[in-house]
């Protein structure tokens, strides 16, 4: 798999507390030169970020961010806002603690809400795996398949621990079939990247595999 193959399914992310406007343009330069999945970046940089790109580059954005446990009404609003300032897609983060309750219902309803929210944008849930059992990404899996969205992602990057091999092996294996995986955190070599690839998963959030091709150049 060549460089740019595998730098097609990265979302090019920028997700720090201190990130400043200067710091979200290089992000989107980058994203461009470099033909990524998209940028990823915070939703208050989203409507200035969407009128510079023109068009050229999607928008990601985050919802939820990064605990999950804002209200579903919370969520909602904030991925309308998100759509209103042109985000092309949308990672939310699980209630996790609504998981280990086992309220189930209410996430397929909040997950369901949200993406009626996106109005056809892409939706990613980020399910936080490294504080989760393996029960509960499965369960996970099912939930996101049930509820319509398009991914299922590891990790916000903000917990424990990112993406691994076994938990998206894991995930690969208990979704839908037209759930796509996204593996994110801690994710910084090429060959790291492509094995996530080949164990399934079509996206990658990132912003180390840019950076080390900016070293090469």
């Amino acid at each position: 798999m060549t460089t740019e193959e595998i730098l097609s399914k990265v979302d090019h992310t920028l997700l720090a507390q201190t990130a400043t406007w200067e710091e979200i343009w290089g992000i989107l330069d980058d994203a461009m030169k470099y033909h990524t999945a998209s940028a990823c970046i915070p939703p208050s940089y989203v409507k200035q970020a969407a009128e510079y790109v023109n068009g050229r580059l999607p928008i990601c954005t985050v919802i939820g961010f990064p605990n999950g446990y804002s209200t579903t009404a919370t969520k909602v609003f904030e991925t309308k806002d998100a759509v209103a300032n042109g985000a092309s897609e949308i990672d939310m983060v699980l209630n996790i603690g609504f998981l280990k309750d086992r309220r189930y219902d209410e996430i397929e309803a909040e997950i369901r809400a949200i993406h009626e929210a996106c109005e056809g944008r892409i939706l990613k849930v980020i399910i936080e795996t490294c504080l989760l059992t393996d029960e509960e990404k499965i369960k996970m899996c099912e939930l996101v398949t049930k509820a319509g969205a398009e991914f299922i992602k590891t990790s916000t990057g903000f917990s424990k621990a990112g993406a691994t091999f076994a938990d998206v092996k894991l995930m690969k294996e208990h979704v839908g079939p037209v759930v796509k995986v996204k593996a994110a955190g801690g994710i910084s070599s090429f060959d790291d990247a492509e094995k996530f690839i080949e164990l399934g998963a079509d996206r990658l959030g990132t912003s180390r595999l840019v950076k080390i091709m900016k070293q090469g150049k």
